[in-house]
């Protein structure tokens, strides 16, 4: 059965979407089956892998979701051969509304993945800057939470909802939840600040924080308006190297390291 890991911070700018895209795909360059869901209604993810996001794409997650549609048709192959794409669209935007009145609202996404599941090694979801009923439903569906924090001057802030939201979903919906990791990205070693913020969250989350740091890259930056992963994009730029280093972390903490190998691109 695939790992389910959500990635969310409900503070904005902090590298969720390139996180969840080029983690995605570094897992899947390794050739581990993995389905990326982007449950955002800026759709960014879905663009980052070059995928239409406009009106006239047919099935969405929010089609899964409300429309009772069903999700093997709204998943799509994308360009890298072990990695598959739920995409989203602004249609998102009025979800939150239309969850409210359906029953156990809160796992209308853990069921609806229940039929794809055993197909993927891991499914990675890209969670909105918010804690609303659909971060809700992906924190309940997950088998555990990623969390971005940049290295800048607020990288904490805020971050106390998130763990206590993380902590109530524990409590009443999801037992099982646990925290996958904390990122530090947006890393610059040149400054003061951005090393004195990082020595902070490893204070805060201890052994929680990826040895990896996601550095400031261009290439990283540039990627996704050419629709592609930095792997794709640029497979030789530090951001690459950075999501690989992340991927092979993550390898180890499952217990996956020894099948861990890069497809050539």
């Amino acid at each position: 059965m695939g790992r389910v890991i959500a990635i969310a911070n409900q503070k904005g700018g902090v590298g969720k979407t390139t996180t969840a895209v080029n983690i995605a795909a570094s897992i899947a360059i390794s050739e581990f089956k993995t389905l990326l869901i982007d449950i955002d209604p800026q759709a960014n993810a879905t663009s980052g892998f070059g995928i239409e996001t406009g009106d006239e794409i047919d099935n969405t997650f929010y089609q899964v979701m409300v429309k009772g549609g069903n999700i093997e048709d709204a998943i799509h192959q994308s360009s890298l051969e072990y990695l598959d794409v739920l995409p989203s669209n602004v249609n998102l935007v009025g979800m939150e509304v239309e969850l409210v009145n359906m029953r156990e609202r809160e796992y209308v996404m853990q069921k609806a993945l229940r039929e794809v599941r055993n197909r993927y090694d891991y499914i990675i979801i890209d969670c909105p800057p918010s804690l609303g009923l659909i971060t809700l439903n992906s924190l309940t569906a997950a088998d555990s939470v990623l969390i971005p924090v940049q290295a800048e001057y607020y990288a904490l802030e805020g971050l106390g909802k998130l763990l206590n939201t993380i902590s109530i979903v524990r409590k009443h919906l999801n037992p099982k939840l646990e925290i996958e990791g904390v990122l530090v990205t947006m890393f610059d070693s040149r400054l003061r600040l951005a090393t004195q913020v990082a020595e902070e969250v490893k204070k805060f989350f201890k052994d929680k924080v990826y040895k990896t740091y996601i550095r400031r890259n261009v290439r990283l930056s540039e990627a996704p308006s050419h629709g592609k992963p930095a792997l794709l994009y640029d497979a030789q730029s530090l951001g690459s190297k950075d999501y690989l280093d992340l991927a092979r972390e993550i390898f180890e903490r499952d217990g996956n390291i020894k099948k861990f190998k890069v497809r050539k691109l």
